[in-house]
């Protein structure tokens, strides 16, 4: 137990009374924590503690009784101890960037930072750079919350009695965040970093290949979205909502698997914080919600958070490197592994000043030979200003409270940042930890390989043996090596902005943000189907000077617009008519029964849409032809509508319509099927019928699932829409109404009544409305406890 944990027992006991309406608490004198929990429909936990540590312990407490099964393995794999309790052989996918990662490799990867008191050290500097004393005790609360659970015993079947699910430390639950603040950086390296090896000297030197396949290798890895996973949010302002206050939509697509999913929960300390909607397993503070006038919502950002560097070595000394003409040596850190029954691993892994060694990044070899070395430069190393920004966001009830905090902090650590308050500002930035790169710099110090990587991907590689290379640091920057503020895009409206994981550039195309560094973003370049159909929905809600309500916007979040479908249809359909004899790569295919299911079709991936298989299979691979599918080509001037029209004379476009019919034939699927029956998730053996469709199509509403023709189509949901949150401010005693759904449902425990039940909801399109005033919840309580411990 942490000293900032505890508080004078009388006085808390009186403030929470106070702020309860309770009478007396019956606890133990010796209590160190206390907090109420009022759980509301579908399991929602509604905290309230007189300090932040003891809303914590709450949140610890309800968190591992819904999800210890999930959360407890990432606490494995933290502690380095994957490959003692899962196996060194077997790897696992890190679900929040879609890299693959070795239990062993994992290990040394995470040994590594607690041997070097990485995050030790970060807890020792004074904030903004470490945490605040109210972030210090909310973790201690949490750890107690999320023992006292784990002692009660856990029910889910699928961990309950197993070795691996045991207490944790706080430094457990600091190195989770930690995990969580490297996802876009050494987190997509962690095989490449841990099993890096300086060169054998009789060993064949590897060969560092060109830098138009380096190039297209970091593409087909996919560095450039880093998983694929995102998100919308759209933030509505004065002018674009019926009763001239905000409303936001906040529509993170992330894994329905694994510990990066969201829970829900309403976290409340009298006088301090009031603040509803979602964190990440593990986080102790609402990551995405709402507080009595602001509410916000973030969107997997465009920007890099690191950047390799290439470093000449000391010829002879693999292990010493040239900075500006001299030598220095790479740290060597010994890292061991404990493989359990009396069995351990060593390993040295390697850094320099830049960061760590590595020799593989995104499943592309970088090598290290007896001349040259790669190593990652991580902004979000040193970056722990991230938790100390959400306590603050929980706190801030206003669009220029949050800008000051985005500023003050520049700690969000790989995601835009989308708010709208009850005064009907709307607001989007992208102000978070980058790398302060400058083209400039890359011109200077990128060498043909960087020089290529940046041009193509926005990725540069700097030369890391001179000095003049190093990251710059802009004056109003709050650490070093990274852009300050007034480099970051951020834009205020009264009417509305939004982000669907492309750049900045169009947040709101009446006003393009432009001239920011191309690690940062792209501009005036082709915006992705979804993001057009996001723009396009918006244009088309707020034409003519209409306004929106809340259920406007509800809708069309699920609308299921499939924008690739509402440019294409009439052209698929028409060339299928005249050429009802396609080619495949089988051979030619009659297509002919196919054309009347894409006429039919009503252009959306609802459960129901009639040929709604046939066309996610065909606009898929057309998506892919070479050159592109389109007729009309992107005009900078027009970038919501343009690319558009199919090109029906291009070979692959032709043959995706024949491999499309052959996928259904091959699946025992009817060419005008409907999702209902093909998409599903399975929650205790029922399949539930899952709505929504592919980012590469453009539907909004993400939902991403693996074709298995041998299992009936699309049988389990890897990622997309997640934790959804609708809210709109208004007059009266409870300033805000909101609207939510968790896709996925609150528990993984399949004993549980909570672990479905929002599934199907969500597979109904239906919302819940979770109370938020004192007087709400407490009428529609479904239980109260009163939990003491530490």
């Amino acid at each position: 137990m942490g000293a900032t944990g505890r508080v004078g027992r009388s006085v808390r006991t009186l403030l929470l009374a106070g702020a309860l309406g309770l009478a007396a608490l019956a606890t133990p004198a010796e209590a160190a924590y206390e907090a109420k929990v009022i759980r509301t429909a579908h399991g929602i936990p509604h905290i309230t503690g007189a300090t932040l540590g003891d809303a914590a312990f709450g949140y610890g407490y309800s968190l591992a009784k819904d999800n210890a099964c999930t959360l407890a393995v990432d606490y494995v794999r933290v502690r380095g101890e994957a490959s003692k309790f899962f196996g060194a052989g077997n790897s696992y996918v890190f679900e929040g960037n879609g890299s693959s990662a070795n239990n062993l490799n994992s290990d040394f990867f995470f040994r590594r930072i607690i041997e070097t008191g990485v995050v030790e050290d970060l807890l020792d500097r004074p904030p903004p750079h470490g945490p605040l004393p109210e972030v210090k005790q909310a973790i201690s609360g949490y750890v107690e919350g999320y023992n006292k659970a784990i002692a009660q015993g856990i029910t889910d079947p699928t961990c309950a009695g197993k070795p691996w699910v045991r207490p944790i430390t706080e430094m457990d639950a600091w190195r989770r965040f930690y995990q969580l603040i490297l996802i876009a950086s050494q987190g997509v390296a962690i095989d490449g970093i841990a099993s890096a090896t300086p060169p054998h000297p009789n060993a064949v030197p590897q060969v560092q290949p060109p830098p138009s396949e380096v190039v297209k290798g970091l593409r087909r890895g996919g560095i450039t979205n880093q998983g694929a996973i995102g998100s919308n949010a759209v933030a509505v302002g004065r002018d674009g909502t019926d009763n001239e206050r905000g409303m936001l939509v906040g529509n993170p697509h992330f894994p329905w698997q694994s510990s990066q999913r969201f829970y829900q929960a309403h976290i409340t300390v009298p006088g301090e914080i009031d603040a509803q909607g979602a964190s990440l397993y593990g986080v102790p503070l609402i990551l995405i919600g709402h507080t009595e006038g602001l509410a916000w919502s973030h969107t997997v950002s465009t920007a890099f958070r690191f950047t390799p560097f290439e470093v000449t070595l000391v010829p002879g000394r693999p292990t010493a490197y040239l900075y500006d003409g001299k030598p220095r040596e790479m740290r060597a850190d010994e890292v061991t592994v404990d493989l359990g029954n009396g069995q351990t691993a060593k390993r040295t892994l390697y850094s320099t000043h830049h960061g760590p060694v590595f020799s593989s990044l995104v499943g592309l070899p970088f090598p290290w030979t007896p001349a040259k070395a790669f190593v990652m430069g991580d902004a979000n190393a040193p970056n722990f200003r991230a938790i100390n920004h959400f306590y603050e966001t929980n706190r801030a009830q206003s669009v220029e409270e949050l800008d000051s905090i985005l500023k003050a902090n520049i700690g969000i650590p790989w995601v835009n940042t989308i708010a709208a308050d009850a005064d009907g500002d709307a607001y989007y930035a992208d102000i978070s930890v980058v790398p302060n790169v400058t083209t400039e710099k890359v011109r200077l110090c990128g060498g043909p390989l960087g020089i290529a990587t940046h041009q193509a991907l926005r990725l540069p590689v700097l030369d890391g043996s001179r000095s003049m290379c190093e990251w710059g640091t802009d004056p109003d920057a709050v650490a070093p090596g990274i852009f300050g503020p007034s480099n970051l895009p951020s834009i205020k409206r009264d009417d509305y902005v939004t982000n669907s994981n492309d750049s900045y550039w169009l947040s709101n195309p009446e006003q393009p943000l432009e001239g920011y560094e191309r690690i940062i973003g792209d501009e005036r370049t082709a915006r992705s189907l979804r993001t057009r159909s996001g723009l396009v929905m918006m244009r088309e809600q707020l034409a003519n000077g209409d306004r929106m309500t809340l259920q406007e916007l509800q809708d069309l979040t699920f609308s299921n617009r499939v924008h690739a479908g509402e440019l294409w249809q009439e052209e698929a359909a028409r060339m299928c008519r005249q050429s009802p004899l396609a080619p495949s790569g089988s051979g030619p295919v009659d297509v002919s029964a196919a054309c009347a299911a894409i006429e039919g079709w009503d252009t959306r991936d609802d459960l129901d849409s009639n040929g709604a298989v046939l066309f996610r299979r065909f606009a898929g691979r057309a998506l892919g032809a070479g050159g592109g599918p389109y007729t009309v080509p992107f005009d900078v001037n027009d970038p919501v509508n343009t690319p558009r029209g199919l090109n029906t004379a291009h070979p692959q476009v032709r043959q995706a319509l024949g491999d499309a019919v052959n996928d259904l034939r091959g699946a025992n699927i009817p060419l005008d099927a409907p999702l209902r029956g093909v998409q599903s998730e399975d929650r205790g053996g029922t399949p539930i019928p899952i709505h929504g469709g592919p980012h590469s199509t453009g539907v909004f509403n993400v939902i991403s699932a693996a074709w298995r023709p041998q299992s009936g189509g699309y049988p389990d949901v890897a990622h997309g829409s997640s934790f959804v949150i609708a809210a709109q401010f208004k007059d009266g005693a409870c300033p805000v109404e909101a609207r939510t759904i968790m896709t996925y449902s609150q528990s993984v425990d399949p004993t549980s009544p909570w672990y479905a039940d929002q599934t199907e909801m969500y597979s109904r399109k239906e919302w819940n409305t979770p109370p938020f005033c004192r007087s709400d919840v407490e009428a529609a309580a479904i239980s109260t406890d009163v939990l003491t411990g530490g």
